[in-house]
């Protein structure tokens, strides 16, 4: 099963390639789900269909669906946010302010994260191709299971709720000096499911093999300089891109076309050679190209010239070239447990030179902001008893130095 997000910029046309890429993959004879995370809905206006919150066949082997995020708020997360006003008002939560802690930010687009795996999981599709939405709000819906679940583990640890009865006799949740067994029970098994899904979620995004992204953008500067950040703060979530899609290039005049329409045309052409020259090899990621149509393409048979212009004979599906791993350590100096070691966590940032780049050591985490996009990396063991004393930017890796601090370290 593989899965194939796209996103880009606002108008760049991520909708239309991504409902390109399941016809051609539908028409190869696989089954192929496109599904919409986008609030604005455009993929049936792409497919020309109607389409809704259920897989519905187009034609054999394509599938299409819009997620409904609100029905999913309404049955899905108004059972769990009941009991998380039982854990508040157990703990001496006002009412009123318990029903405002219950509204998690972003809730809407982790569900419907949430509803893609589960699509992908049915065994029914062999590729699921999302439309998700804005680059800014793809961002946060991909960083969502984890901050999440860091904010579960932070208010509920796993140890308090393996143990029943505990965590209502600490929010006071009893009833004639016993824990109310059944409905505290049942709050458990609710949070433990959250639990179970988020970490679902995170094991989707992170297997590189299974699931990757896919950056639509337009040949122009504002927006190939959004997609580098994007592609840097994508990888400091160690999330993988397979490809950089470029969309709308014009094809160069013949030499012997003259007159102003000719001029622009040659000149936005050249403009657009320039820009892609400079994203051509960007982190390693390869660039493909999609010609600008006269007509708009709407309808399977127009998204199918699309994609045969995007893909010519390769496979759609296929995931790009593994590079080097997004994080890994290495030792620089010293054996075993010497304490003259030293190692360098190297993390993989694409572009990471053209923006500020932050860095702090908050316990056994790294923060590392990058271009206003800022993660809590957590510190192999080997690292939490080790000192940050420098830290260098070496072309696309960010090299962060340890060595072993006395207090700590293995003697």
């Amino acid at each position: 099963m593989r899965v194939v997000l796209f996103t880009g910029k606002g108008g760049v046309g991520k909708t239309t390639l991504a409902a390109a890429t399941a016809a051609r993959l539908a028409r190869s004879g696989r089954k192929a789900l496109v599904v919409s995370t986008d609030p604005a809905h455009s993929l049936g206006d792409a497919l020309d269909a109607d389409l809704s919150g259920d897989p519905t066949e187009l034609e054999g082997g394509l599938f299409a669906a819009h997620i409904d995020t609100r029905a999913l708020l309404d049955s899905s997360w108004g059972q769990l946010q009941g009991h998380l006003r039982t854990v508040l008002a157990g703990a001496g939560v006002d009412e009123l302010v318990a029903d405002e802690l219950t509204v998690l930010p972003g809730v809407e687009d982790l569900l419907a994260l949430g509803e893609v795996r589960r699509l992908a999981e049915t065994g029914l599709w062999e590729v699921v191709v999302v439309d998700c939405g804005p680059t800014a709000e793809t961002l946060r819906l991909l960083g969502l299971p984890e901050a999440i679940s860091g904010y579960l583990e932070r208010l509920f640890p796993a140890h308090r709720r393996a143990v029943r009865g505990l965590l209502a006799g600490l929010a006071g949740g009893t009833k004639g000096g016993k824990a109310d067994g059944p409905g505290w029970d049942a709050t458990i098994d609710a949070l433990d499911a959250l639990a179970e899904q988020l970490a679902g979620l995170r094991a989707m995004l992170a297997d590189h093999t299974r699931t990757s992204i896919r950056l639509v953008l337009t040949p122009e500067r504002v927006v190939a300089a959004e997609t580098r950040r994007t592609l840097t703060a994508l990888a400091l979530h160690g999330l993988a891109v397979d490809g950089l899609v470029a969309n709308r290039v014009v094809p160069g005049p013949p030499v012997s076309l003259r007159g102003p329409a000719a001029r622009w045309l040659r000149e936005r052409h050249t403009e657009q050679q320039v820009v892609l020259a400079e994203l051509a090899g960007l982190g390693d990621v390869p660039l493909r190209t999609a010609g600008h149509s006269a007509a708009e393409p709407t309808g399977v048979p127009a998204l199918l010239e699309i994609a045969e212009n995007l893909y010519g004979d390769s496979d759609p599906a296929a995931p790009g070239e593994q590079g080097p791993p997004l994080m890994r350590v290495r030792r620089t100096a010293g054996a075993g447990t010497s304490a003259d070691s030293e190692f360098e966590l190297v993390l993989r940032l694409p572009g990471a030179a053209d923006g500020p780049l932050d860095l702090a050591r908050v316990g056994d985490e790294l923060a590392v902001a990058v271009g206003g996009v800022r993660r809590m990396v957590a510190l192999p063991s080997v690292l939490r008893r080790c000192a940050v004393t420098a830290a260098r930017l070496d072309g696309d890796d960010l090299c962060v130095v340890f060595v072993p601090d006395p207090a700590v370290w293995v003697r």
